[in-house]
């Protein structure tokens, strides 16, 4: 039997303000694991039959922990990514591997010519936005409304679909631009429409049947 299956955590701990998971093991060992890190190595077989790097993940937090028996839990992230079942073994060896793992997620995104967006402060300020979604992507996101944090870059409604499609990764798809309208403060926008810290932002489909995923 492998040592490592007689590992128990000591210690979880979440902070949503820094996305970090802190998670202390029975043999001293502590890891402090980013909500990036843990979403795009997620051991979902949905996540794994991907067949390339989970993207848009740079500011992705963990809205709950869900235990799942004496033997892992179930980490349910913000953008309704929730079938990842992390084993205690699992965990211990994303802490244990963790330089080698994010160097190989960064060498596998300059692969495909991804550029990773840093959150670090750049000097400007990032503008704190309202989403509200409507008709299917309710469901298809799981989700009526968020709070979110965009770049400093991101300056108008067409910029701000194309943070959100990669935010969303697999299910990105669904705001495309020929596929949704969007309302800033409750008025009809434009591409080109500027942002504003602390906007509301509404997006509807144009359709009420949702496009199929892509192939």
């Amino acid at each position: 039997m492998n040592d490592k299956e007689h590992l128990i955590p000591t210690e979880i701990n979440l902070h949503r303000k820094s996305r970090l998971l802190t998670v202390a093991f029975s043999d001293g060992r502590r890891f402090e694991l980013p909500c990036e890190y843990l979403r795009v190595n997620s051991p979902a077989a949905d996540v794994k039959a991907l067949g390339h790097p989970v993207t848009g993940k740079e500011t992705v937090n963990i809205e709950s922990i869900e235990p799942q028996g004496h033997y892992a839990l179930r980490l349910v992230f913000d953008d309704g990514h929730d079938t990842g079942i992390y084993a205690w073994e699992t965990l211990y060896n994303l802490g244990v591997n963790q330089e080698s793992n994010w160097n190989r997620y960064l060498d596998q995104l300059k692969a495909i010519g991804y550029e990773r967006e840093s959150i670090q402060a750049t000097g400007d300020k990032p503008l704190e936005l309202k989403i509200l979604y409507f008709s299917y992507l309710v469901q298809k996101l799981f989700k009526e409304s968020e709070q979110v944090r965009v770049p400093p870059k991101v300056a108008d409604i067409k910029g701000l679909l194309e943070w959100l499609r990669r935010k969303w990764s697999e299910r990105g798809y669904l705001l495309a631009d020929d596929r949704v309208r969007v309302t800033v403060n409750r008025q009809f926008a434009e591409p080109f429409t500027r942002l504003e810290d602390g906007d509301e932002i509404g997006i509807a489909p144009n359709s009420p049947n949702p496009p199929p995923p892509p192939k």
